[in-house]
């Protein structure tokens, strides 16, 4: 997976990305895993590069495409404004898709004794396991709250709902807070010395090496391939 997400963000042109993307969803669908539930997982990130893809050919001097007259002002898209935008979508597409893979074939305690005995910080690993261990519990505070909002009309208009959305946000601010300290007491009081006891990873079967290295293989010759691959507007 850090191959591959490597890959994708030093990829020069869209289609390797976009191949390693499109791959990442054919496994999932083939694992049966529900498409409303990747749709709703990509939307975030993938929404927010959308405004920097559209955005980018008008931020970017160039050989230009077409001109949109807007209150006055004539804006330029340029062809290598929209490639890089392209790119830099690509990127953000096909690293997302492999890090949702991973999440949906990989336990996380295995993840977070992987990341470890890549000799990632211990901090870095320890935060990442309290975020993963409480992002739900915040999640389930905030649907609770929001139900509540909508049972009082909070999102009846564009007014209130921008209000309830802020009154939303700071409650789950306010319980985000009080959840640190809480915990923190909590490990305090079960002996925390600054470290958290981590497993390790079991011994390593030669199945899962040969398929690690038939995977860096077939990654490395695509990589190689569709770098080289020079036709389209993916270049």
């Amino acid at each position: 997976a850090l191959s591959a997400i490597l890959a994708v963000i030093l990829s020069s042109r869209a289609v390797l990305p976009l191949a390693v993307g499109a791959t990442c969803l054919a496994f999932m669908a083939a694992l049966r895993v529900p498409a409303r539930l990747i749709v709703a997982r990509v939307a975030a990130p993938l929404g927010l590069v959308a405004v920097i893809v559209v955005l980018r050919p008008f931020l970017m001097g160039g050989t230009p495409l077409f001109t949109v007259p807007l209150f006055g002002w004539t804006l330029t898209a340029t062809r290598e404004g929209a490639l890089e935008g392209l790119l830099f979508g690509a990127r953000v597409f096909g690293a997302v898709s492999v890090v949702l893979l991973l999440g949906m074939v990989t336990p996380a305690h295995k993840v977070f004794a992987a990341l470890r005995w890549a000799r990632v910080p211990k901090g870095w690993v320890e935060i990442a396991m309290l975020m993963y261990r409480y992002v739900f519990a915040l999640l389930d505070a905030a649907a609770d709250v929001a139900a509540a909002q909508q049972v009082r009309l909070g999102y009846s208009n564009l007014r209130q709902a921008v209000k309830s959305a802020g009154v939303l946000a700071g409650a789950v601010l306010l319980r985000s807070i009080d959840q640190a300290e809480k915990t923190h007491n909590a490990m305090v009081a079960r002996g925390y010395q600054g470290t958290l006891p981590m497993g390790t990873l079991g011994p390593v079967s030669r199945r899962d090496v040969a398929i690690g290295c038939a995977c860096l293989i077939a990654l490395a010759l695509a990589s190689c391939w569709l770098e080289c691959w020079s036709g389209g507007v993916l270049e």
